[in-house]
């Protein structure tokens, strides 16, 4: 296929004269004064008319000017121009490969080189390069290693310029070996193929390697520059290397370079992923400028740390500093709002990538999944999956795992499926979403069939997510004596967290049997913690064996075992309020703990009779209900019901599983007061409506 040259302009002769003077030899002004397509128009009328057109360097120029120089409207004008040429040289050719790259259109780049070669046009280095450069962008590496292999035919393999492209195409094409030894069989290697080398490793993300290639950069004492060091800090935050880290700060700081952007921010960005962040933040402040990915760094940074607060607050100065956000940015903003649960900051973050109409991109688009899949709303969710142009395995797999978390366990497999049909294939986290999924739906023998067809269908190996998985699928179902054979058929050795799946199953099920016999495990494998003692003396509980249910909760408080104390966040008019069980310092408590009275009196005479089971082990007993009903997530309820509008939904995240008394006490408010409660707790999602949740009273 031949790339099809268009006839000339149809007014080329006749563009408004405005130039009057034109030189004998135009170059200096068809490169230098031609500014328009009225003015290559008219040059180009100029050169027909003086017979001029028939030079080559002079038509070489032209070509220059509208294939290049100007903009891409008048490509079609440029190619209309190489198809008047008799014989192209390598230099014309060369133009229009250029202009191919730069235009972003590297297929008819290709079609041009394959048509160069078949008119036995002798190629020079740049034309290699340019085709090279072609290869990179397209990933091409069948034609890239046809065009190095003439580049060794030509007797320019060892150019420079051939060479450092070379390089940089097998590295963007993932074959970083073939690469490495492209640059071992350079005689000499200027900065320019070190850090294509180092570019390569990056893009593969072998940020071991990045390392090892610096270190042996220095035993060779070869002069590195700020590109090599961003890249090597790249990788340090990559590996959490914070010890060559510091040695390049200090080098950074001996040498003088702190005035390059690019540097403070790479040294910003790894120290904040190297866990350092109050470094991190003194050289952020330090910063003489900062641009758009500085500020990036830094809100990354307090992101992955878990500083989702201090990320949001920083956000909001980037907007009161007029810093126009970028992808990453929002991505980590949206990330923080998910961890927090801030759907309505997270929704104003949502509508400015609309009005900005900034694509959705798998990053983006996938960060935004997440986060409405963590507030629980599913709609959202799959109005955002549908709306993303590119998908890839990671955004179905968040849509599965989300609609999983949700309770739509039946329609995350729906999914599923629809991802095969379109022949994505899974990864194993997709699988662990798939059978969390059938685990929330009680979808047992379909999560049978999944387990299975890991192995058999995608030589995915189950790890031990998918062994508890599928520990808790059974579970769930009430098949415990199923599960205990299916953790003792395990093909590798079962962790505490399977034991502590199946002990947890066994408390809506009454099993004491095995409740005990799972406990027997858990102490062998590790020293056992709070929730572990309070689900087996709540297993007790639940068949009236007080006595033992009494002398475990008493093992506990012996050992000095204490409860993580509860804390739920709420979102109240773009505030994040962080409300902990039974603590008066919060600002409104006295406000908060006042509604707690009133709205426990009230679900007390629809029928609410008070678990005083699950109190704290050192609360009097006179005090028991008090302490229960101080939950952290009643008070964050009761917060919400005199601080927003009747009907309102209320959504609140808990760092903690919901216990069984406010898991009733929830279902009873939400019938009071008619209004949909949503809570996030370590585990899952339920969603009460009604008097019920979403999660069937079993979580």
């Amino acid at each position: 296929m031949e790339a099809v040259a268009p006839a000339l302009p149809a007014k080329a002769t006749a563009a408004i004269t405005t130039i009057t003077h034109f030189p004998e030899n135009p170059r200096r002004l068809i490169l230098k004064h031609c500014k328009t397509t009225r003015d290559l128009n008219q040059i180009h009328s100029h050169l027909v008319k003086t017979g001029l057109h028939r030079n080559p360097t002079v038509t070489e120029n032209l070509l220059e000017c509208a294939a290049i120089l100007l903009p891409t409207k008048t490509m079609d004008y440029a190619l209309s121009i190489f198809g008047e040429i008799d014989e192209p040289d390598s230099l014309a050719y060369n133009v229009m490969l250029r202009a191919f790259t730069l235009r972003e259109s590297p297929h008819q780049a290709l079609i041009l080189f394959k048509k160069m070669l078949e008119k036995a046009v002798q190629p020079d280095e740049f034309t290699f390069t340019c085709a090279l450069k072609t290869c990179s962008k397209l990933r091409a590496l069948s034609e890239g290693k046809q065009i190095h292999a003439h580049s060794v035919k030509c007797g320019l393999v060892s150019n420079c310029f051939v060479q450092n492209t070379l390089i940089r195409m097998y590295a963007n094409c993932g074959s970083m070996e073939v690469a490495r030894q492209v640059f071992d069989a350079l005689p000499e290697r200027d900065i320019v193929a070190w850090n294509s080398l180092f570019s390569g490793y990056s893009k593969n993300g072998c940020w071991e390697n990045v390392v090892k290639l610096f270190r042996e950069m220095l035993e060779l004492d070869f002069k590195f520059d700020g590109v090599t060091l961003i890249c090597v800090l790249t990788a340090c935050g990559k590996l959490a290397d914070v010890e060559l880290g510091k040695w390049i700060d200090e080098y950074i700081s001996a040498n003088g370079l702190e005035g390059n952007l690019n540097l403070s921010t790479a040294l910003v960005d790894m120290y904040a992923k190297c866990g350092q962040v109050e470094t991190a933040r003194r050289l952020f402040n330090q910063m003489d400028q900062r641009d758009v990915v500085a500020w990036s760094a830094m809100i990354s940074g307090y992101n992955q740390a878990r500083r989702c607060r201090e990320a949001l607050d920083l956000f909001k100065v980037t907007q009161m500093e007029n810093v126009e956000p970028n992808e990453v940015l929002l991505a980590s903003v949206i990330s923080s709002c998910a961890v927090l649960g801030a759907l309505e900051t997270g929704k104003w973050v949502h509508l400015y990538v609309k009005k900005k109409r900034i694509e959705l991109n798998v990053t983006l688009g996938t960060a935004l999944m997440d986060f409405y899949a963590k507030c629980g709303e599913v709609e959202d969710l799959i109005e955002v999956f549908r709306r993303m142009r590119l998908k890839n395995v990671y955004s179905w797999t968040v849509l599965i795992q989300g609609l999983a978390n949700n309770g739509e366990g039946k329609r995350a497999l729906d999914y599923y499926y629809s991802m095969r049909a379109k022949n994505v294939l899974p990864n194993d986290v997709t699988f662990i979403a798939v059978l969390s999924a059938c685990s929330h739906g009680g979808l047992v023998d379909e999560g049978r069939e999944l387990f299975l067809s890991m192995s058999k269908d995608f030589g995915i190996e189950p790890r031990m997510e998918h062994y508890g998985c599928m520990v808790d699928i059974l579970g769930r179902a009430g098949l415990i004596e199923e599960a205990l054979q299916f953790i003792e058929d395990m093909s590798i050795q079962p962790n505490a967290v399977i034991w502590r799946t199946l002990l947890a199953s066994c408390r809506p099920y009454k099993n004491v049997e095995i409740a005990e016999e799972a406990v027997n495990h858990l102490v062998r494998l590790e020293p056992m913690h709070g929730g572990d003692y309070i689900l087996l003396s709540d297993v007790y509980a639940s068949v009236g064996k007080w006595a033992d249910a009494t002398r475990v909760r008493n093992e506990m408080k012996a050992k000095g075992i204490k409860k993580t104390p509860g804390c739920s966040l709420i979102e109240l008019d773009g505030e994040i309020f962080e409300i902990f069980s039974e603590h008066r310092v919060h600002p409104q408590s006295k406000e908060i703990y006042n509604a707690t009275e009133k709205m426990m009196t009230s679900i007390k005479t629809a029928g609410y009779i008070p678990n005083t089971a699950v109190a704290r082990l050192d609360a009097e007993e006179k005090d028991k209900e008090t302490a229960v009903s101080h939950h952290s997530e009643k008070l964050a309820i009761a917060f919400a019901l005199i601080k927003t509008h009747p009907g309102a939904t209320i959504r609140i995240s808990k760092n903690l599983r919901v216990c069984l008394d406010c898991h009733n006490a929830i279902k009873i408010i939400s019938k009071v007061y008619n209004r949909e409660i949503v809570v996030r707790d370590r585990n899952r999602f339920h969603h009460f409506k009604e008097g019920q949740c979403s999660c069937k009273d079993f979580w």
